[in-house]
């Protein structure tokens, strides 16, 4: 069964640091193109970074640009999302999603269940 299991949420003080880890089981995460999102409580899902195949095609949300960093290692089959200068706005539950394989015409969207980043002093 193919699955994404995000782990790394916590609690952190503003201004502090998380990685969060997205690892993918039965499938190969580099034929996926990867994101992660956030849904703090009472809003909605919000796409927060993602990439493509190429390191280079990382796009990000305006409100964490320069803050975080979406990767992957494909030797560990896993995505990763460094978030640097932690804000209590960016406490959510954060979901990584891996969209593919990319090499065929309809491509299938698979969701984490999620892992809980709080921001909090």
């Amino acid at each position: 069964q193919v699955q994404f299991v995000e782990s790394g949420g916590g609690l952190v003080q503003p201004g502090g640091s998380l990685r969060l880890s997205c690892v993918a089981s039965v499938v190969s995460i580099s034929n996926y193109y990867m994101s992660w999102y956030r849904q703090a409580p009472g809003k909605e899902r919000e796409l927060v970074a993602a990439m493509l195949i190429s390191p280079d095609s990382a796009e990000y949300a305006d409100s964490v640009k320069d803050r975080f960093t979406i990767s992957r290692d494909n030797s560990k089959n896993t995505a990763y999302l460094q978030m640097n200068n932690l804000k209590p706005e960016d406490t959510a539950v954060y979901y990584c999603k891996a969209r593919g394989p990319h090499y065929f015409s309809q491509m299938v969207d698979y969701w984490g269940k999620g892992t809980l980043v709080t921001v909090s002093s």
